[in-house]
């Protein structure tokens, strides 16, 4: 963006970060996860435990770049002179967790249409298929609050989050994390996924459906809970085919 200076640090990993960031900004774009200019995505500013990186308020996921990116601390104040401002909610939230799980170097919200509609589902996500197999013995609720303004939210937020690496928003949306931007999209790719599939099959099914066999959903959680495969997976596989995606489409997400 032509009223965004140049990115100026002179820290090699937090330019990575701030790269891969502005990445997936474009990919949730790419995959329709945008909600205009009211979601966010926030990422850890390496070798720190109080900055992280999150979207200038008022930008496109498609326009965002490695030098638009905010910076600021837990207390939501900006730590750079980025014409922009940080939604509230964005900060709320994501200060939420990153105060609390210090291994999540990246947190992704989103408002999708199915991720919303399973949000309301009174069973939350059903083992319907096996993308959602794989990733329910990770998913955590949390329960809808209001808009998410209000930072006395944070304790019961990082309460019902617990350990878990994904989270369903009653009646608002998704939210996962990971100690890289890789693994937090991949796993908001299958939890999306997982959603999109049981409103589809909710929707054609007129409350008949196929369920797996006794015990199926229980094996295929402990075979995706491989965390050393998925790690390779995201970061060494997915994420270099999606860079390489990216670079082809608009690579001024690297500016």
């Amino acid at each position: 963006m032509s009223n965004v200076s140049p990115i100026n640090t002179s820290s090699a990993a937090e330019r990575q970060a701030r790269v891969d960031l502005a990445a997936c900004y474009r990919l949730v774009a790419h995959y329709g996860w945008d909600d205009l200019i009211f979601t966010h995505i926030s990422a850890r500013v390496p070798g720190t435990d109080d900055q992280f990186l999150i979207n200038p308020f008022g930008m496109l996921f498609e326009e965002i770049t490695a030098s638009s990116l905010v910076k600021i601390d837990l207390a939501g104040n900006k730590l750079d002179d980025s014409p922009f401002p940080v939604n509230p909610a964005g900060f709320t939230i994501h200060s939420a967790v990153h105060q609390v799980r210090h291994d999540a170097h990246c947190v992704i919200h989103v408002h999708t249409l199915d991720g919303t509609a399973v949000s309301t589902h009174p069973e939350g996500l059903l083992p319907l298929n096996q993308t959602a197999m794989l990733v329910r013995d990770d998913l955590a609720y949390h329960e809808y609050e209001g808009v998410a303004v209000d930072h006395d939210e944070r304790p019961r937020l990082q309460r019902d989050l617990g350990n878990k690496n994904l989270m369903l928003l009653w009646n608002h949306g998704t939210l996962t994390l990971g100690p890289t931007v890789a693994e937090a999209f991949m796993r908001m790719y299958f939890l999306e996924r997982a959603c999109s599939m049981q409103v589809r099959t909710l929707s054609c099914s007129q409350g008949r459906y196929h369920t797996a066999m006794p015990g199926v959903p229980e094996k295929t959680a402990a075979q995706g809970n491989h965390p050393e495969m998925s790690k390779a997976m995201a970061n060494q596989l997915a994420w270099p085919a999606l860079l390489r995606m990216l670079d082809r489409k608009d690579p001024s997400f690297r500016q």
